[in-house]
């Protein structure tokens, strides 16, 4: 899947999508985004069904409207994005250098802790 970047609004959709445990309608979102912005149902309508056409979200009609969910999680996703500027950033080591001189102590242990799991369930 391609991993350009979301619109504006696509952003604000997703990141309300993955907040849900579940499949969620147009209403769903529109009445979560209506206090904080003046929207119309029809734009949030519209966002769905593009985020649908471009893969990262399922559909299924139920009665007369349709339940939406992500094709991806957020993690999958910002791991996808950081796969991206890898192959695309410049030289890799350098990217990968640049990326770990900017972590916190924290960051970094979790790394550590990360890659000993892998190295671990690795055959």
């Amino acid at each position: 899947m391609q991993q350009r970047g979301f619109g504006d609004l696509e952003a604000v959709v997703m990141d309300r999508i993955w907040c849900h445990q579940g499949p969620v309608t147009v209403r769903d979102i529109f009445d979560e985004l209506v206090d904080d912005r003046r929207i119309a149902y029809t734009t949030v309508m519209s966002t769905m069904d593009n985020l649908h056409r471009k893969k990262w979200l399922e559909r299924e009609r139920i009665g007369k409207a349709y339940q939406y969910w992500p094709t991806m999680t957020r993690e999958e996703r910002s791991a996808g994005l950081m796969r991206a500027a890898f192959e695309t950033g410049g030289d890799s080591d350098v990217v990968l250098t640049h990326f770990l001189q900017q972590m916190s102590p924290d960051e970094s242990a979790r790394l550590a802790a990360a890659l000993r799991r892998l190295e671990r369930e690795t055959p």
